[in-house]
């Protein structure tokens, strides 16, 4: 399917609009909003920012993002995943250079989509974007232990420190919060899935634990004051942007834009299947990127496409991109006339949102189905990528994935499978051919598997006992693919055989493998007089040269 620009977006869309859908859009745009809502102020403290950045981003990106999107389902904002990567950039760069990193992701992926380079992130194999989604599912989980029991402990370099920390003990648990989280846990994992789409577990949960914690009136930690303005005080100005140290923060950044694209795409897929419409990918990167461009001079954190928003848009009857519109209206609207109240939400409710999220965020059918198929490389790639999530950071987990996916897959595919056989002179007859002679210096090579790098051992094994001086025929049906070590390979056996009065014969050779031959110069070498559509000509063939 041909690339579609942003307008030919807007005219798919919006042709035949009328008010009828016009009121679904408004509805699930609310709808998403009171999803939204609980999340997006979780996620912006989560972040090492505030609840307000939280929402501010949920807001400007609800609006630009939505607008700029590479499809009408896509709704964006502040996500776990970035939040688990942000607040380890907060502890060690500030919020100034989260906001310089998120700057500088924003370039990058606006880089991505107009270069047309989207597609290359689906070459990420599955197992391992598995295997960092539970990673960051952990780190979530373990960065809201604090919340969640009530206390403050050391800060860490990693989660695997942190969690340490807390069997070292020192700390006193604060019960209130950890009955105002289970207030919280207990709502989101009992509240029915069919009230769920009417009235979200989440934000139940929240108005349950603040409303308690007003009328006891327990000495909790709070969110604090949210101010009613989209513009923060606390924000990036373009004159503190460190124009001389930019290459310090360009780990970060790329660590950002991975993720970005990667959770936007996937989300992408997601919807798509759940639509029948299709992702213009690149459109998509564009918009990510100018949404995160901006949102940092606001005072928000990065953002990126959520699957949990997006699926509810889609599943609320949302038509085009005005639900991301009308969401981001409905969370500036909560931000002026909700203040007050956001103000007084524990955090420790906040905790209890964030877990039962973060365990819902792993991908539990595609783990149960590697584990329960035992599909060995898989479980190595989902486990590998997943502690080193935990251990080190995004970037170097994906990139440990997927090397060792990679390697696995090599591993694999480097099988190749090679049967000589003598002739077979009851299968011949049986198809209605009958040789004359016994052709006992003619053998048949069936080959089945790519002949590249990795397989030419296993190729030069297989015919090192032949002496060469009969007739080989090669059967090629079964191998699509040659790379130059596989042209060096057969170069080598026909000059075997070549040197010593054999001869080599080839059958079936797939269209890819013959072009590879002809651009080598072997098809013009060995003769195309001695290329067949099948093995049982190349033996005929043989029989006569034999007479």
């Amino acid at each position: 399917m041909p690339r579609r620009s942003l307008k030919q977006l807007y005219v798919s869309e919006f042709t035949g609009y009328n008010l009828h859908k016009l009121q679904q859009d408004l509805m699930a745009g609310l709808t998403v909003a009171a999803v939204a809502l609980p999340l997006a102020l979780a996620f912006g403290v989560v972040s090492g920012a505030t609840a307000s950045a939280g929402l501010v981003t949920a807001v400007i990106a609800g609006f630009l993002m939505g607008a700029l999107s590479g499809a009408p389902f896509q709704i964006s904002g502040p996500t776990g995943a970035m939040s688990a990567v942000l607040i380890v950039l907060a502890q060690k760069y500030g919020l100034n250079g989260i906001w310089v990193a998120g700057l500088m992701s924003g370039v990058f992926l606006t880089i991505i989509g107009l270069l047309r380079l989207g597609r290359f992130i689906a070459f990420i194999p599955s197992p391992v974007i598995t295997g960092f989604t539970s990673g960051i599912a952990l780190i979530i989980f373990i960065g809201q232990i604090d919340n969640f029991l009530g206390v403050k402990t050391a800060a860490a370099e990693s989660s695997v420190l942190k969690l340490v920390n807390y069997f070292k003990g020192g700390f006193t648990l604060d019960w209130h919060a950890i009955v105002l989280a289970l207030v919280v846990i207990v709502t989101m994992i009992f509240w029915p899935k069919k009230w769920n789409a009417k009235f979200p577990a989440s934000l139940l949960g929240i108005i349950l634990a603040t409303g308690l914690n007003f009328l006891v009136k327990w000495p909790v930690n709070v969110i604090g004051e949210i101010p009613q303005t989209l513009i923060l005080s606390n924000r990036l100005h373009f004159a503190e942007i460190p124009w001389t140290h930019l290459g310090q923060f360009l780990g970060p950044a790329l660590t950002i834009t991975a993720l970005g694209a990667i959770e936007s795409l996937l989300c992408g897929t997601v919807a798509s299947n759940m639509t029948g419409t299709r992702l213009q990918a690149n459109q998509e990167l564009i918009g990510q990127g100018v949404g995160n461009i901006v949102i940092p001079f606001f005072g928000g954190v990065p953002a990126t496409a959520a699957i949990a928003r997006s699926s509810v848009g889609i599943k609320s009857g949302g038509q085009t991109r005005l639900v991301s519109v009308f969401h981001a209206a409905g969370l500036l609207l909560s931000m002026f006339l909700l203040a007050p109240v956001m103000a007084k939400i524990p955090l420790a409710a906040l905790a209890g949102v964030l877990m039962v999220t973060a365990y819902r965020m792993n991908e539990w059918e595609s783990i149960r189905f590697m584990f329960k198929k035992r599909f060995k490389t898989a479980i190595v790639a989902f486990t590998i990528t997943m502690l080193a999530t935990v251990a080190l950071d995004l970037t170097q987990a994906i990139l440990i994935g997927s090397v060792i996916a990679v390697m696995l897959f090599i591993n694999q595919i480097a099988q190749i499978d090679i049967n000589i056989q003598e002739i077979d002179h009851g299968k011949l007859l049986d198809k209605g051919i009958e040789l004359k002679h016994k052709c006992e210096h003619v053998k048949v090579a069936y080959i089945t598997g790519p002949l590249f790098f990795a397989a030419i051992g296993f190729f030069n094994e297989a015919f090192a006992k032949l002496g060469g001086d009969g007739t080989l025929i090669l059967s090629m049906r079964g191998v699509s693919l040659i790379d130059t070590a596989g042209i060096e390979a057969i170069e080598k056996l026909y000059e075997k055989f070549h040197s010593r009065g054999g001869e080599i014969m080839f059958a079936g050779t797939h269209d890819n493998a013959f072009r590879m031959l002809e651009r080598a110069g072997l098809v013009d070498r060995i003769g195309k007089e001695n290329f067949f559509w099948s093995s049982d000509q190349a033996i005929l063939e043989a029989e006569q040269r034999a007479l």
